[in-house]
């Protein structure tokens, strides 16, 4: 399987907004699946981390994230939150492609580009699933960014379709016989 790159982060953003943009004029004020946040407040998060990630690639530091964070408006209406998004995952496809693979920076230990970039995708379906939950819609992830989500982030996977394994790897669904996990992680970080 090949690697993650800045086309999957935006292979993914482009998966999110055909699904949301329709679903702008919802209540987005509902709380995203199992998450305490409101769909709003979710896809803002998406954003927020894409940026934050595009910026550890980008400064390598080696001991903590850069101190600087992204304040999406609160008047700013779902359509806008999901453009600020797309904005985000745009900035962390050319900082992902622009970098040389060698390059490591923080995110609990030392992480590669590909790293950054199997986070960003993650963060960017999962949480899309989140929210299409939350507006009482079913989306199905795309198989090929989940399995290449899996293979990056989680060592040690059972068997099954990637979309439901990522979904239970993330404690959002239970697998087959296997119930719904409480807690979860995943590895980003390389040698």
């Amino acid at each position: 399987m090949t690697a993650l790159t800045g086309a999957d982060v935006r292979a993914a953003a482009t998966a999110m907004a055909a699904v949301l943009v329709p679903l702008t004029g919802r209540d987005w004020a509902a709380p995203a699946g199992y998450l305490e946040w409101s769909c709003w407040t979710t896809a803002a998060h998406v954003a927020h981390d894409l940026l934050a990630y595009a910026g550890q690639v980008a400064g390598q530091p080696s001991d903590g994230y850069l101190p600087y964070d992204l304040r999406v408006r609160s008047d700013a209406a779902p359509a806008e939150v999901l453009r600020v998004v797309d904005a985000c995952a745009r900035l962390l496809a050319g900082v992902i492609d622009g970098a040389d693979p060698a390059v490591r920076a923080w995110h609990w230990g030392p992480t590669d580009p590909e790293g950054f970039a199997a986070m960003g995708v993650a963060e960017i379906l999962l949480h899309t699933h989140d929210v299409t939950r939350g507006l009482d819609v079913d989306w199905p992830m795309p198989a090929d960014l989940c399995a290449k989500v899996v293979r990056r982030l989680f060592p040690d996977v059972p068997a099954g379709e990637p979309p439901d394994v990522l979904l239970w790897l993330t404690g959002r669904a239970a697998l087959g016989d296997r119930p719904r996990r409480t807690s979860w992680s995943w590895r980003a970080a390389v040698s």
